[in-house]
């Protein structure tokens, strides 16, 4: 059913603000563009009331869900390719058309370390793309080859490798055509449409190369994201002041919050008038001292903690492995640039000072398994704001597949138990199987947070992360009418995209 004039009212509805508050009113969209409208102005200038009027009964509509994170889905699984382009073209509109029941409208397929000379290949299938009936492929997310070896988790060994030669090296792997310098996000055309794929890239800044290319990644565009790595404090710190804006799966393939080096945790909190810039020489030596070979790493008295791999590799220990007073004492000029920019003190209760230091973005996994609920309401609180929700899943994800031993690839078979999923024979993690809107109910009660609030973590926030909030994660006039209605326990009763109902519950 449409609207004869294209006009079509949801109303007797809660709408999210930006600012996480759900309220009382109307919202109107033009159908046949697909876009959010302003009611008002739609009155005064169009002289023209919606002839289609939906009442949702008191459920909320939000702005469609976004996964910037996701490995696969309904038995596709974004990193394998067949040889055959079709059956991969295939296999992503699949999870395009079916993953919207879970109130997802846009993502962005996550490809692990591969063979170089698969990214080419890849990257060609993975163009944005945006069906009628399906959530919107953005482009895509790299997760890898640039991580440190210790904390790779499922990222094959032999496929990881430096950036020796800076920004060129990232060109190599991934195309230089594909690191393009501008592009309109929103592809609306046919499949393979635009000329960027990357929109975002996991890298850890200690690996070689990788802290002298953020910059050049970010004047392009791209996130640069700080994951798979043991940073200090230091390093950490100076990837964010030369543009990283995110950090990939936080408290995951990382070093645990230690007190004297919060390393890439502490992040969240991050105080920068302690961490002044360096200069490059200063930074190299910084880099210079973080050792890429897990054997130097851990001894043979440490505790054998699995990795998130599916191998025997151990990780380094909980706290990082270069302790920043270490550092500071081998490196002069950092004593120095930390006496000498000492911030301005303030008399003003309540009021934090303004250090001109804009804290990353930040993923978690709300699962209960890969952070406890304490640990998520912990990072919450300090930094609200910055909080993205995504699933990180793998192709098993499918809200209704049972639990049992499924297959995998390569002789491998998972178990799934609800929300865990677990290698065959083993007590090691191999990934995520939660659904986005299980993030999202799962986040409101670990946090105690409103569910409105727990809406923008999959909203809002990561279109902002990804500069995309005048059309996507927003209700903004304007913006493309990609939308989920929830009932008040936060479960999906319809999806939208462009303005177009694609999936509704049974009754």
């Amino acid at each position: 059913m449409s609207s004869p004039n294209g006009l079509v009212c949801f109303t007797n509805c809660l709408i999210p603000l930006e600012d996480g508050s759900l309220v009382e009113k109307d919202l109107w969209i033009d159908e046949r563009r697909g876009v959010i409208l302003d009611s008002q102005q739609t009155f005064f200038v169009r002289r023209e009331r919606p002839d289609r009027v939906i009442d949702l009964g008191g459920n909320i509509i939000s702005p469609g869900f976004l996964d910037i994170q996701i490995n696969g889905a309904y038995n596709f699984d974004f990193s394998v390719y067949d040889g055959h382009d079709e059956d991969y073209i295939q296999g992503l509109r699949h999870v395009a058309s079916k993953i919207v029941e879970t109130g997802v409208t846009s993502f962005l397929p996550t490809l692990i370390t591969q063979e170089t000379s698969l990214y080419p290949k890849l990257l060609h299938l993975l163009r944005p793309v945006s069906g009628p009936d399906a959530a919107c492929v953005l482009g895509w997310h790299a997760e890898g080859p640039f991580l440190q070896l210790a904390k790779r988790g499922a990222h094959a060994p032999s496929f990881l490798r430096t950036a020796k030669d800076r920004i060129k090296t990232f060109e190599d792997v991934y195309g230089a055509d594909n690191l393009a310098d501008s592009e309109d996000w929103l592809m609306s055309s046919g499949p393979n449409s635009g000329t960027l794929g990357v929109r975002v890239i996991t890298a850890a800044p200690e690996v070689d190369g990788v802290l002298d290319s953020v910059k050049d990644l970010t004047s392009r565009g791209i996130v640069y994201s700080i994951g798979h790595s043991i940073a200090t404090t230091d390093i950490a710190t100076e990837a964010v002041r030369r543009g990283a804006r995110l950090i990939t799966h936080l408290f995951n393939a990382m070093p645990q919050l230690h007190h004297r080096d919060p390393s890439i945790i502490g992040l969240l909190s991050a105080s920068p008038h302690l961490s002044p810039p360096f200069s490059p020489e200063a930074a190299a030596a910084l880099v210079s001292q973080v050792p890429h070979s897990p054997v130097s790493l851990v001894s043979p008295t440490t505790a054998q903690a699995r990795s998130e791999a599916l191998d025997d590799i151990v990780t380094p220990p909980m706290s990082p492995v270069v302790k920043a007073t270490r550092l500071a004492s081998r490196v002069p000029s950092l004593q120095h640039s930390r006496q000498s920019s000492r911030p301005e003190l303030h008399l003003e209760k309540g009021q934090v000072a303004d250090m001109e230091f804009e804290r990353p973005f930040y993923e978690l996994i709300v699962d209960g398994v890969h952070s406890h609920p304490n640990s998520v309401r912990l990072a919450y609180n300090v930094y609200p704001d910055g909080c993205i929700l995504i699933t990180d899943a793998m192709k098993i994800l499918d809200p209704n597949l049972k639990d049992g031993v499924h297959e995998w690839r390569d002789g491998k078979r998972f178990v799934k138990e609800g929300f865990k999923l677990y290698l065959e024979g083993t007590d090691t993690l191999a990934g995520s199987v939660i659904s986005l809107d299980a993030c999202v109910r799962n986040f409101s009660r670990f946090t105690g947070c409103s569910l409105g609030e727990a809406i923008k973590c999959a909203t809002f926030n990561p279109a902002r992360c990804l500069g995309i909030e005048n059309t996507k994660g927003t209700l903004r006039p304007g913006a493309d009418a990609d939308l989920v209605v929830l009932d008040k326990q936060g479960n999906v009763q319809s999806t939208w995209v462009k303005g177009r109902q694609v999936w509704a519950r049974a009754n």
